[in-house]
């Protein structure tokens, strides 16, 4: 017998709330860092700052929504790469890692909390990580079996490649050029029959 008490849904006006509150962290994030308070995003987004505590109770978990948001994206992309990659299983690894670091670039707010949040932020994405691992195991898989993967590549590599390209993304200037950096990353993913 299932003894979970069934959440409740949102009543409209909390959930717009919710999405003020997220808009105002993504921008606060993106442009000031370290240095966002709650009370600078209840401040941003227009609401109380007991609004904000009540869907998030500490800076920590606010930043671990932008994460779980972002490892969402993250999911559809490594499963669209699954379904539509079976004849190039290489490629479409190689595709969904690009995807996901062009989508990182484009989220100044998230990259933050993705390199700074520690431990506590990804625990608030959990499940989002769990099924990211899942889904790069099969790609990892896939293209081990057709011989265009290095054999020695895991699926727990490619978190460790994003890391990579988040932590050069913010460089600027020569020679910082993270698409140069994922690029050579990936022709060192290959399999030295495919170089």
């Amino acid at each position: 017998m299932n003894t979970t008490t069934p959440t409740k849904p949102m009543r409209a006006d909390a959930r717009r709330n919710r999405e003020r509150i997220l808009t105002a962290a993504r921008a606060l994030f993106a442009r000031e860092r370290p240095d966002v308070q709650i009370d600078d995003v209840a401040r941003e987004a227009g609401v109380g700052v007991g609004t904000v505590y009540r869907h998030f109770p500490d800076k920590q978990a606010l930043m671990g929504e932008l994460v779980k948001e972002r490892f969402k994206i993250f999911n559809e992309r490594m499963r669209r790469a699954i379904a539509e990659g079976e004849d190039q299983p290489f490629e479409a690894l190689a595709a969904a890692i690009r995807d996901n670091a062009a989508s990182v670039a484009e989220d100044a707010a998230t990259r933050f909390a993705l390199m700074s949040g520690g431990e506590a932020v990804f625990e608030h994405a959990g499940a989002e990580k769990d099924e990211f691992l899942r889904l790069a195991r099969k790609l990892v898989l896939r293209a081990r079996r057709a011989g265009e993967l290095r054999p020695d590549f895991q699926a727990h590599d490619v978190p460790m490649v994003m890391c990579g390209v988040c932590a050069t993304i913010d460089r600027r200037g020569a020679p910082w050029d993270w698409r140069r950096h994922l690029e050579l990353v990936i022709s060192g993913m290959a399999s030295t029959s495919e170089r």
